[in-house]
Formats: C-alpha cells, sequence, structure tokens
C-alpha cells in the first residue's frame, strides 16, 4: 500500500502540529506515509473565486507530486472534495487523481477498516461537520463514529451543528460581516453544548472559528481542536499542538 499525505497548505504553513497528527496516527495504524515534497496549494482558493487559468498549474503540480501513489491522505474535506469534484475540469490525468484520494476519516474508515485507533483524549467535545465534508464527500457519520471510540472522551451533540461556520474561503473576505455573524452562531451553540473542545475535520473552519471564540473572549474554556490531533493523542503519547498552547 503505497500512501502520500497531501498536508495541504494551510495545515503546512499554520497547523503543521496536524500533519505530525496524521502521520503518527496513520504510523500506528501499520501504514507507512511518504511526504511527496512538490505538493503545494490543490489550487481551490483560486478556482473558487474564479481565476481558472492561475489554479491549472497548481492542478498539475498536485497532480505530479502525488503520481504513483495508491493512496493519498488529507486531513482536510475541502481540499479534498476540491480534488475529487473539480480536478476533472483539468483534463483526464487531473481526473485520475480523484478516486485516489481520500479525505482521513475516509480512509481511516472506509479503506483501514477501523473506528477504534487506540485513542485516549479525556474531554467533553463537540464536533462540527464543515460544509465540504458533510455536503461534497458525504463524509456522514464517519468522524463521530471516530470520536465515540476514543476513551476518555464525552461526545455532545452541537446545536446547529449542519449549519456553516461561515468561513468558505474567500466569501469570509468579501463577506466578513456575514461570515462574523455566522461565526458567533456556531460558537455560541458549541459554549451552549457545555463542550471545552470544538472538534472539526478542517483547519480551515477552525481556525475562522477559533479568531471568533477569541474575540468572543471564550478561549480557553473552549477551544478549537483538529480531529486528527484528537485520534493520534493516546495516554502515553498526549496531544501535541505545535505552536498552540497545550490542552490544560
Amino acid at each position: 500500500m503505497r500512501v502520500a499525505l497531501f498536508v495541504t497548505c494551510v495545515n503546512d504553513a499554520l497547523y503543521p502540529a496536524t500533519g505530525v497528527a496524521t502521520v503518527r496516527l496513520l504510523e500506528r495504524l501499520g501504514v507507512t506515509v511518504d511526504f511527496p515534497a512538490a505538493q503545494s496549494c490543490c489550487g481551490q482558493p483560486q478556482f473558487n473565486t474564479g481565476y481558472r487559468a492561475e489554479t491549472a498549474p497548481l492542478v498539475r503540480r498536485t497532480v505530479r507530486a502525488f503520481e504513483g501513489y495508491e493512496y493519498v491522505v488529507t486531513p482536510s474535506g475541502s481540499c479534498a472534495a476540491m480534488i475529487r469534484e473539480h480536478y476533472g475540469r483539468f483534463g483526464p490525468e487531473a481526473a485520475e487523481l480523484g478516486p485516489r484520494t481520500y479525505e482521513l476519516t475516509e480512509f481511516l474508515v472506509d479503506v483501514l477498516g477501523v473506528t477504534d485507533v487506540g485513542a485516549h483524549f479525556p474531554h467533553r467535545v463537540a464536533y462540527h461537520p464543515s460544509c465540504h465534508g458533510l455536503r461534497m464527500l458525504g463524509l456522514g457519520d464517519r468522524p463521530l463514529r471516530l470520536l465515540r471510540e476514543v476513551r476518555g472522551l464525552e461526545l455532545v451533540e452541537l446545536p446547529g451543528a449542519e449549519e456553516c461556520c461561515g468561513f468558505g474561503g474567500t466569501f469570509a473576505v468579501k463577506n466578513p460581516a456575514v461570515s462574523a455573524a455566522m461565526g458567533a452562531d456556531k460558537v455560541r451553540n458549541a459554549v451552549a453544548s457545555g463542550a471545552d473542545v470544538l472538534c472539526g475535520a478542517d483547519n480551515s473552519c477552525l481556525m475562522h472559528l477559533g479568531g471568533t471564540m477569541s474575540r468572543m473572549r471564550v478561549l480557553p474554556g473552549l477551544r478549537p481542536v483538529h480531529l486528527a490531533e484528537i485520534l493520534a493523542s493516546t495516554e502515553t503519547e498526549p496531544l501535541v499542538r505545535g505552536a498552540k498552547e497545550p490542552l490544560a
């Protein structure tokens, strides 16, 4: 099984701990993971903003970077959706990468056939399903099935879970007031749930919600944490947050 990690530009630049956690998790499950150094942005921001010509070189670069791998795994539903849903517009070679690309929870549940990954995370957790994972990839209950098997974790219901957090990439730039209001609604719902961790599978959403939490002054009582970091956490190897403060 040849597996490559597509870490994504957001994780590489801002949340490297998520990439480290993904590799640590997969290696714990017996998967050898490669990291093609040629990878870069998948082109989603350019594509979603209408710059198709500028997207094409990034698509070609991504396809070349992951050539020959049986599986490409990414801890980002939005980037997985970009490759699966839109790369076909850039020719047959680009389209071929789509079926080999898996969001992390899909790979764990559908390919490896596991829901209990040996994790330990003693916190009250609410799960926010990102729009791309929910509506484009159809992740369904895969993330929840994984979270329910984590030892010490108390999974609480998030009111309005399927509502958008308001980030939407360039939507947040073009419509800042609407984006901020949607983020505030999501954070208020997370606070009402009683959770001390708001978990998601996309750091773009969690970045937006983390900023909202800071402005609403609910940190550190409520914190955003990527699902991969929870699943990689064990009693002997607790959660590593990289540049972020560790959970108490």
